[in-house]
């Protein structure tokens, strides 16, 4: 009995040896190589993967920094604190870091549109917007149910009647959100001080007017205003080009739809 005891243990532990050089060999002949710089780098950034830097995540752009395809202050979220901490791994300067933050181009909220009627299906943006086009009376406006404050991590995005809303204190211009929503609402501006036109209506203003009291009529009074060039009427409503926009204001104080708003960080 002692000795078929003996040898099951033999035979099982015999196994296990050869099994254990199997994957060792395995192990040796099929690794992967690794690159100790990817690697330094890749443990500096965020780990959101996010894609906000252009690549389709923090491995990806890691890659291209050591490959010498991308530079060290694209990522958003680390900024320039892990900026300057790649530049030091790749011993180059880190340069400036346009950190961004979130917007939601609507106003549309239940004061400023009307309810086309009791929605009780899905709670999601995307699944209702495929189900019924849109809640409210504007065929562009916010959803509101919330599928970009589900995906943001930092917890920067709330619903308030009806509308999203981004904290722009807790932003970290991951973009994120931007994919979330299915309506295109949200964008990434610099944070910087700047006029902000919150609509995104494609209407011509006759029938923005019966959509929404704030929706935005290409009516061209901020366009006239602005020293800067900084505006563009498009598809029927205002467009800010952030980088030419210096605050003035006027635009602000012309616009009789008031969706035309500052921004002051």
């Amino acid at each position: 009995m002692q000795n078929e005891i003996l040898l099951a243990i033999l035979i099982v532990s015999g196994i296990g040896l050869i099994i254990g050089v199997v994957l060792a060999v395995a192990s040796a002949l099929f690794a992967v190589p690794t690159n100790e710089k990817v690697d330094a780098v890749r443990a500096e950034l965020p780990g959101a993967n996010c894609g906000a830097c252009g690549y389709s995540g923090c491995r990806a752009y890691a890659k291209a920094i050591v490959a010498g395809d991308a530079e060290v202050n694209l990522c958003p979220v680390g900024g320039k604190d892990v900026a300057a901490k790649l530049g030091e791994i790749m011993g180059v300067e880190a340069g400036e870091v346009e950190q961004k933050t979130a917007v939601v181009r609507c106003m549309g909220s239940k004061d400023n549109t009307e309810r086309r009627f009791k929605y009780q299906g899905a709670q999601n943006c995307r699944s209702a917007t495929n189900l019924v086009g849109n809640l409210s009376s504007c065929v562009y406006g916010c959803m509101g149910l919330g599928d970009c404050m589900k995906a943001c991590p930092y917890g920067a995005i709330e619903v308030c009647n009806g509308v999203a809303r981004v904290i722009t204190e807790n932003c970290r211009g991951c973009g994120i959100c931007t994919a979330a929503c299915p309506k295109n609402l949200i964008a990434l501006v610099p944070i910087k001080e700047q006029a902000l036109v919150r609509c995104q209506n494609f209407h011509k203003g006759a029938v923005t007017r019966k959509d929404c009291d704030v929706g935005c009529i290409g009516c061209m009074k901020c366009v006239k205003v602005c020293e800067d060039g900084a505006i563009e009427i498009k598809n029927f409503h205002a467009l800010v080009d952030p980088h030419k926009c210096s605050a003035c204001g006027k635009c602000v104080a012309v616009c009789p739809r008031k969706c035309v708003t500052p921004f002051i960080p």
